[in-house]
């Protein structure tokens, strides 16, 4: 009876089976615990989605057809290391931090061509990226929208012109340091990131109001 009490809330949460250390992530996503926490997990935001955007989205454009419901497809979450020129170390710091915040392991982004005036050089290490799909990415959205954005100073909302025309919208943190996945005494070197989130909207007013309805706090206008 437990069990099955357990899996209609959602199932366990992945986290609780996660290791506290940014380097083991990558290792731990391929154990046998993770997979099994992994299986019957259904994301809170998810769960949002599914009760309450849904049915937004319908009665606000009229679909016919509840698979005509734009989605979130994918979170890419960006990370420039411009001091990395200088002090190499800065990009390895940069990649555990990404790592920790958004609970997958961060690649690192080389340069595509080599520019004398910033000391750049052809495939030298200048930033991280991840890319986040399925139970991490609602994960990380909820963490950003509920606990993250919150933390900023003066915050106003997110501006509702970041959108690109396709139905994506990006927008940009200044200090890395409003997740609270980060050990503030360890971190050296405030960072910026940029968050962009891809959807299969058609339209950049389709795509503001489903994630409005997710509760991405957009700025009134």
């Amino acid at each position: 009876m437990a069990a099955k009490e357990e899996k209609k809330k959602g199932g366990p949460k992945v986290a609780d089976a996660a290791p506290s250390g940014g380097a083991a992530v990558a290792d731990f996503e391929e154990s046998p615990e993770y997979k099994a926490a992994l299986k019957d997990y259904v994301p809170n935001l998810k769960n949002h989605y599914r009760d309450v955007a849904v049915p937004g989205m319908m009665k606000r454009f009229g679909y016919k057809n509840i698979n005509e419901v734009p989605r979130v497809l994918k979170v890419v979450v960006n990370m420039g290391v411009g001091e990395a020129a200088k002090d190499s170390k800065q990009i390895e710091l940069a990649q555990n931090e990404l790592t920790l915040i958004t609970g997958q392991k961060a690649r690192v982004t080389k340069s595509r061509k080599s520019i004398s005036a910033f000391k750049l050089r052809e495939g030298m290490s200048v930033g991280c990226f991840v890319t986040l799909r399925g139970p991490r990415m609602y994960e990380f959205l909820e963490r950003l929208i509920k606990i993250a954005i919150p933390r900023i100073r003066d915050f106003r909302g997110l501006p509702s012109r970041s959108f690109d025309g396709r139905g994506n919208h990006s927008t940009g943190v200044r200090e890395h340091l409003i997740f609270m996945e980060l050990d503030f005494n360890k971190v050296t070197t405030v960072r910026g990131m940029n968050i962009t989130t891809v959807t299969s909207a058609k339209t950049d007013e389709e795509a503001r109001e489903l994630l409005k309805l997710m509760g991405f706090p957009f700025r009134e206008k």
